[in-house]
């Protein structure tokens, strides 16, 4: 039987209790507003409503500290440089924690 593993990295202020925290779906939103431009396009396209997808990106960058997205009115939305960075960590960060998982999984895994 084939066994898999995965971890949810989360990034959030040590030193805070707000709410929230960057994760899988804020960074599903940066993706999202990379892609159209627009975090209301990006939020449909993940199924989920705008002022859900507002709230998750103002609590992540309450956390953060920083702006993650530069609103532009009617032309939609940008990330910031701030946002591409903390988004290029995140997918770089997971990307080596999903990597570490597929190799040590069946290395411990064998050692039963």
């Amino acid at each position: 039987m084939p066994i898999t593993a995965t971890a949810r990295l989360t990034f959030r202020n040590a030193e805070s209790d707000l709410p929230g925290a960057f994760g899988a779906g804020c960074a599903q939103l940066l993706e999202g507003v990379e892609r159209d431009r627009s975090l209301n396009r990006a939020a449909k396209g993940l199924g989920m409503a705008y002022s859900k997808a507002w709230r998750i990106i103002r609590e992540a960058e309450a956390q953060l500290g920083c702006d993650l997205l530069a609103r532009d009115g009617a032309r939609g939305s940008t990330l910031t440089p701030d946002g591409e960075r903390v988004l290029s960590t995140y997918r770089q960060l997971q990307s080596e924690v999903d990597g570490l998982l597929q190799r040590r999984l069946p290395e411990l895994l064998s050692q039963r």
